[in-house]
């Protein structure tokens, strides 16, 4: 046998080299490059190799851990998850600080795979810089938190391990039913420990990224129960965008007449104009999508988790007779509100149901509820793009909560406008083919119901995890994916003021990000949330401690978010009004760097539920009257949720 004497990270920067994935016939690299953020626990080992020799690895320089593996995973649900970056840390916080980037991944089914340096091996100096000690168990480090938000975890102890582990690694990431985060933990001393490897390990692989045959007796059980339903609807879930079935989709719900409803990881899979599509469905769905829901007596989930934001807290289908089918991938997923399932491939069970249904002759019982619905809802987005702000007598969308302090909102921010008409407005000025990124806050339910989608695959939205902070490293990773596009990051200004390091790296790399900034002076989502179930405003708006309360009720905290980013070599715009917004838009297109719009908005102005119901925790016992009441609503529409 053929050996060759490499190091641990040698030897994986060469393995790393040599992984491809096929899929439909297409054969590519399956790791296009390596994150880094450098430090003792990593930089002497990986970093050497990839220094050394790092192959067709294309290595960046990260700025913050989570920022840089977020940017890998969007990267990767841009590439439909057939493609990949890794992200290497060093031991201790940097390694903690992917933690949070790795639930991300194994959240939303996204491969990422990381590589975080750790303690020796040997123990010899124990305990190492950024070492925690357990004084029960010496195995543990702080890798070992990585375990609960992963979907494969290994340490690489001994060099050989490597081996074995990296298969294993690859077997995870290319599993269209159980992929997400991979966690090699690369203990420093280990790292740079050589090793007789045989070369027949760095040969040319080929991952097969298999689409599942749906097996016929689930496809005949499947058609027996739609055949007795007369108004089906649809979930289009992200597993739809990542099998690419798209136009099977579509031609599904023409031939049969049945309309469909989006997950914020399903949206844009197919254009929001299509006649079939109702738009965003759950508690950020829009009024079509949520009407038709209540009514129907079959759902379809493809390629959907069904999360309490899609099935409305299982509360929002309420035909007394309403069953589910699941096409998924996943038996995990597929089994869920204990549905008649299809474990397959979206695209192949999709075409399976339709020959049968076809044979069959099936069309839905539908007249003009579709139509009326998506009539009704084309009204309502119009009324949002208008919204306009005056001093006298206006009524925000979330009303009753702050209303008296609007004229204080819009003194301080030197502003009008609300946040519907702004992404209305933005929603006709920017490209077509422009992608929008988001993840957190008030803005994901604001795009999932108002966004049109006019091209596929442009609408990304990370609301498995829903991570603030992802937006900007999002942004990154996803122009890193479609370079030929503008893509724009929509933040909000907690989010921004979370994490928007990467940024720098945006910069540095020269790929032109966009960041829209909406600031409305707090964490709006939130302050909705808990006034909306009685209590006052506590903690969410971002104002200075009060000196005679001691609360957090002084003025406005002033931030210039623009100058911000302008010390980073961004190209900034202050927004106070939509020519001021139209102004910056297009002049935005014409840089070559990364841009940022600070845009002043009001709070309370974004949207609020239609039709659908979300089950949070409310005190059961309080002395605030509103709250009681909120917490008896609850138990109100508890009883007409699915209990499982």
């Amino acid at each position: 046998m053929n050996t060759i004497r490499l190091t641990t990270t040698q030897a994986l920067v060469k393995f790393l080299n040599q992984q491809y994935v096929e899929f439909d016939g297409r054969v590519q690299k399956f790791v296009k490059g390596v994150f880094t953020i450098f430090g003792h626990g990593n930089v002497l080992g990986l970093g050497q190799a990839l220094e050394e020799d790092p192959g067709e690895l294309e290595v960046y320089q990260g700025r913050n851990e989570q920022g840089m593996a977020h940017a890998a995973i969007a990267f990767a649900k841009q590439k439909h998850r057939q493609q990949i970056m890794a992200c290497t840390s060093s031991v201790g916080p940097g390694a903690a600080n992917m933690v949070t980037a790795a639930a991300t991944a194994s959240a939303n089914h996204i491969p990422v795979l990381l590589l975080p340096g750790d303690t020796f091996a040997t123990r010899q100096p124990d305990p190492v810089l950024q070492q925690i000690e357990h004084w029960n168990d010496l195995t543990i480090s702080t890798n070992d938190a990585f375990r609960a938000v992963s979907k494969y975890w290994d340490r690489i102890s001994r060099p050989e391990q490597l081996m074995s582990a990296m298969i294993q690694a690859m077997r995870v990431l290319t599993d269209p039913a159980n992929t997400g985060a991979v966690t090699i933990a690369l203990p420093q001393d280990v790292q740079g420990e050589a090793y007789d490897f045989p070369e027949s390990f760095f040969q040319k692989r080929i991952h097969h990224i298999e689409r599942r045959v749906p097996a016929k007796a689930a496809i005949h059980e499947a058609v027996g129960l739609i055949r007795r339903k007369k108004k089906p609807i649809i979930i289009c879930g992200g597993g739809v965008r990542y099998s690419e079935a798209a136009e099977e989709l579509k031609q599904f719900a023409e031939k049969f007449h049945i309309p469909y409803g989006e997950t914020q990881a399903g949206k844009s899979a197919i254009e929001s104009t299509h006649r079939y599509n109702l738009g965003g469905i759950g508690v950020t769905g829009n009024l079509a999508a949520n009407t038709i829901a209540k009514e129907a007596d079959l759902v379809i989930g493809i390629g959907t988790r069904y999360t309490d934001f899609t099935t409305g807290s299982k509360q929002l289908f309420q035909h007394p007779e309403v069953e589910f089918l699941t096409i998924n991938v996943s038996v995990f997923d597929a089994c869920k509100l204990d549905a008649v399932r299809v474990v397959a491939d979206a695209k192949l069970a999709l075409l399976a149901l339709t020959e049968e249904l076809e044979h069959i002759g099936y069309r839905s019982g539908y007249t003009n509820e579709i139509d009326m619905a998506k009539k009704a809802w084309k009204e309502e987005l119009n009324r949002l793009h208008h919204v306009r702000y005056r001093q006298s007598g206006f009524q925000p969308e979330v009303a009753g909560h702050l209303d008296e302090l609007l004229t204080e909102y819009s003194d301080f921010l030197c502003s009008s406008l609300t946040q519907t008409e702004v992404i209305g407005a933005i929603n006709k000025w920017i490209d077509d083919d422009a992608i929008i990124i988001g993840a957190a806050g008030s803005l994901p339910g604001d795009l999932q119901r108002m966004w049109v989608a006019r091209r596929p695959n442009t609408y990304h939205m990370e609301y498995g995890y829903s991570c603030m902070g992802y937006e900007i490293a999002g942004a990154l990773g996803v122009k890193m994916a479609e370079p030929d596009k503008e893509v724009y990051a929509m933040v909000g200004d907690g989010s921004y003021l979370m994490l928007h390091s990467e940024l720098v790296t945006s910069i540095q790399e020269k790929k032109k990000i966009n960041v829209l900034l909406f600031d409305n002076g707090g964490f709006g989502c939130i302050n909705n949330l808990q006034m909306g179930h009685g209590m006052g405003s506590f903690a969410t708006e971002f104002r200075y401690r009060n000196e005679e309360t001691g609360r957090l009720d002084g003025s406005l905290i002033p931030i210039d978010f623009a100058q911000s980013a302008a010390g980073y070599g961004v190209k900034t715009y202050k927004v106070h009004t939509l020519e001021q917004l139209k102004e910056a838009l297009e002049d935005a297109k014409q840089q070559s760097v990364s841009t940022l719009i600070d845009i002043k908005v009001l709070p309370k102005t974004m949207t609020h539920d239609y039709e659908s119901w979300w089950h949070v925790g409310v005190a059961e016992v309080s002395r605030n009257p509103k709250i009681a009441e909120a917490y008896k609503r609850k138990e109100q529409q508890l009883q007409r949720a699915r209990k499982y």
